[in-house]
């Protein structure tokens, strides 16, 4: 009987990781499709991949919500200062906060640009963003992303 149990047991313990995996990787997938969509500049497929009240939180600070503002902060953005700029994943870490919540902290490295204020270049940036991932009618979905460059001593 205490073979049984163990075994049953056991065998949870393993679904539970291939449901973890497999989450895990559709996470990333979502972090994969808003990375694409910042390399095109155009923000197109974010209906698929955001929820309705996604908020931006950009490296200045500002805050735009939701999934009709949103875009229109970031192509405008991606059609000057940032015009054919991408950016490259060089790690990223999830962390489940509950089933349906997902921690990313991912690293990513930018082609180099000039902040037009300053006119500062800014070559081989490193940056860290936090997206924070739900899983809403069994989809998982982009609900809050914040950009923090990474400042070189």
């Amino acid at each position: 009987m205490v073979k049984l149990l163990l075994s049953a047991a056991g065998l949870l313990c393993l679904l539970g990781v291939a449901w973890g995996a497999d989450d895990e990787q559709l996470v990333r997938e979502v972090v994969k499709a808003f990375v694409a969509d910042y390399n095109n500049g155009d923000f197109k497929n974010a209906p698929t991949y955001t929820t309705d009240d996604w908020v931006h939180i950009n490296p200045g600070g500002g805050i735009t919500r939701g999934r009709d503002e949103v875009p229109k902060e970031v192509r405008a953005i991606h059609k000057t200062m940032l015009k054919g700029v991408s950016i490259t994943i060089d790690n990223m870490t999830v962390h489940f906060v509950t089933p349906d919540v997902a921690l990313v902290d991912a690293v990513h490295t930018s082609d180099s640009y000039v902040t037009p204020e300053d006119g500062v270049k800014h070559e081989n940036e490193r940056q860290i963003k936090t997206y924070l991932i739900v899983k809403r009618n069994g989809k998982w979905l982009l609900a809050l992303d914040q950009n923090t460059i990474i400042s070189n001593p």
